[in-house]
């Protein structure tokens, strides 16, 4: 009865409460609420329930303590363990250096070998070395009327004096070689006249010099270096070059800046064998003074060189100078890192030509050579080098080049008439052609390195050549290729290979008649065919001081002709030794 009288309470309740809200439903009113403080909430600390809360019951049980024993019982025992010892690389002994070696050897035909070489150690800071080298034949060579032998030796000295910014040193030199003018054309001349000739050519060279090299500084280096050549038929020359360079730092480029002062004199005391007398002889002078600056820039994988070259030529006979503009720029790119790396250039020079020049290239020439320059205009090419593998590398070059006064070695006429009685008047040496060509070349090698023991490369050269005169471009080949072999066969055997080809070339045989007018001597085209030539070596170490070894040359045994009418010997078979010391 109660909760029926107050649920009858509460019903009446809210339906008045819901008359007086409806009632006063369209007047609210307004109001204004002000709020004092934001609203800032608060954390409080919370305790962490214990894990193992403390329980206060008596019937938990009391964990019982626990002794443990060890019951040790001795064993006998007659084991005994070693030292340890750590463990060592094992090391190679380095070899046992000598300043001092001599060489000797002898074979066929009749052929001499000699060498010695010392370097000595004055202090930390100097030293000096000597070496000697001899070479030399007595055989006779197939199909030839003269007397072939030759010699060859050379005495060589230098001093060297280097400290932390310095470093410098001088130098002598002396040669003596010995050649015969040969070269005799076949069935021309009689015994007679044969024998009457004297052959004999010797050909003498002193010289000395100096350098020096300085670091952190403008001036960059310095090189003087004098040369005197003459031979037994009273030919006389002198040469002397200056050479300083000076260095710039602007920035993160480079300025060079080279000088060069070239100067060359001598006499021929004979006439030029196309001359009807040997009265007056050949006076030749020729000063050269140069400046090259260069500009080096280096941005990430280019390198860039930008120079000119400037020369001022003198001919101090003829009274002629001139001024000539060289360009000087090369440039290379790093295409993909080492594997392929582009470069390109365009140089010109005005390059000396010297008579000792000429006979180190020929030493066939006759004493009556015409000395002049040779103006390089230019000298363009495009190459790719780089590594192929780790260990094979390549470069291919293509280069076209503009020469004035190109020197070109070509038979003298046969001048018996004349009565001077000369050893090289019978066609049997060789004269100084001087002509304007433009060449164009393809170069291409490779090399490859298997291991530090061998190394094997090949190399190939094709040339085309354009003269101004029309003729054949006398004794230049257009075609040249070599493969070149080192094989160190363990610790003991060691041995190597070089073979070469040289291809065709062209001369020119001038033969005397009975006018004894050159003008009117008649001229026919001597082709020289091509030439292979292969050359080994072999050696075996008795000891670290002590080694022998046979070399072979012309192994295909071919006389061929490397210069006209003057063939070369056949196989050759050299053996001999090599031994080490402190001297």
């Amino acid at each position: 009865m109660q909760r029926q009288i107050n649920f009858l309470f509460l019903a009446l309740f809210g339906i008045t409460s819901f008359a007086f809200g409806q009632e006063d439903e369209n007047d609210l009113g307004t109001e204004t609420v002000t709020v004092t403080k934001a609203y800032s909430p608060t954390i409080s600390d919370a305790f962490k329930i214990k894990s193992f809360p403390n329980l206060n019951d008596s019937i938990v049980l009391q964990k019982k303590e626990i002794t443990y024993n060890i019951f040790s019982v001795p064993v006998a025992s007659t084991f005994t363990p070693a030292k340890g010892k750590a463990s060592a690389v094992k090391k190679i002994p380095p070899p046992e250096l000598y300043n001092s070696y001599a060489s000797a050897g002898g074979g066929n035909p009749a052929n001499i070998l000699a060498k010695f070489y010392t370097s000595r150690t004055l202090d930390r800071e100097s030293g000096y070395t000597v070496g000697l080298e001899h070479n030399s034949s007595r055989g006779d060579i197939e199909d030839t009327q003269l007397d072939n032998i030759f010699s060859r030796t050379r005495l060589d000295g230098n001093y060297k004096n280097r400290d932390r910014d310095v470093d410098w040193g001088f130098d002598i030199g002396a040669q003596h070689q010995l050649y015969n003018w040969y070269g005799l054309p076949m069935d021309v001349f009689d015994e007679s006249t044969i024998d009457g000739i004297d052959e004999r050519q010797n050909y003498f060279m002193a010289e000395a010099g100096g350098h020096i090299n300085v670091a952190d500084s403008y001036f960059k280096n310095a090189k003087l270096q004098y040369r005197r050549f003459w031979d037994v038929v009273k030919s006389g020359e002198n040469r002397v070059i200056f050479e300083p360079g000076f260095n710039f730092e602007l920035g993160e480029e480079s300025l060079d800046i080279d000088l060069k002062v070239d100067y060359v004199n001598g006499k021929f005391e004979n006439a030029p064998l196309a001359a009807p007398t040997n009265d007056m002889g050949i006076d030749y002078s020729q000063l050269q003074v140069g400046i090259n600056p260069s500009l080096t820039m280096l941005r990430d994988d280019l390198a860039l060189n930008l120079g000119v070259n400037l020369v001022y030529g003198l001919d101090g006979e003829r009274s002629e100078n001139n001024f000539y503009i060289y360009p000087a720029v090369t440039a290379s790119y790093r295409v993909m890192d080492e594997f392929a790396i582009a470069y390109a250039g365009i140089e010109g020079d005005l390059k000396q030509n010297s008579y000792y020049g000429f006979v180190e290239e020929n030493p066939y020439v006759s004493p009556t050579l015409t000395i002049s320059p040779t103006d390089t205009q230019y000298d363009a090419y495009l190459g790719l080098r780089g590594q192929l593998l780790p260990n094979l590398s390549y470069n291919i070059k293509g280069s076209y080049t503009a020469e004035n006064r190109r020197p070109l070695f070509k038979l003298n006429p046969q001048n018996a008439s004349r009565d001077d009685e000369k050893g090289y008047n019978y066609g049997n040496s060789f004269e100084v052609f001087y002509d304007d060509i433009k060449t164009l070349g393809v170069f291409g090698e490779l090399n490859v390195d298997v291991n530090r023991n061998f190394t094997l490369g090949i190399n190939g050269e094709y040339y085309n050549y354009n003269t101004e005169t029309d003729n054949p471009a006398w004794n230049l080949p257009e075609l040249k290729a070599s493969v070149f072999m080192d094989y160190q066969i363990g610790e003991k055997w060691y041995m190597g290979a070089n073979l070469f080809f040289v291809g065709e070339r062209q001369d020119v045989a001038t033969i005397a008649n009975a006018s004894g007018d050159p003008q009117t001597f008649p001229a026919t085209i001597v082709n020289l065919d091509s030439y292979f030539d292969a050359n080994a070596h072999i050696g075996h170490r008795l000891n670290d001081q002590l080694s022998i070894f046979i070399e072979a040359a012309n192994i295909a045994n071919n006389n061929y002709q490397q210069w006209a009418n003057t063939p070369v010997q056949g196989l050759q078979i050299l053996g001999g030794a090599t031994y080490k010391f402190d001297f």
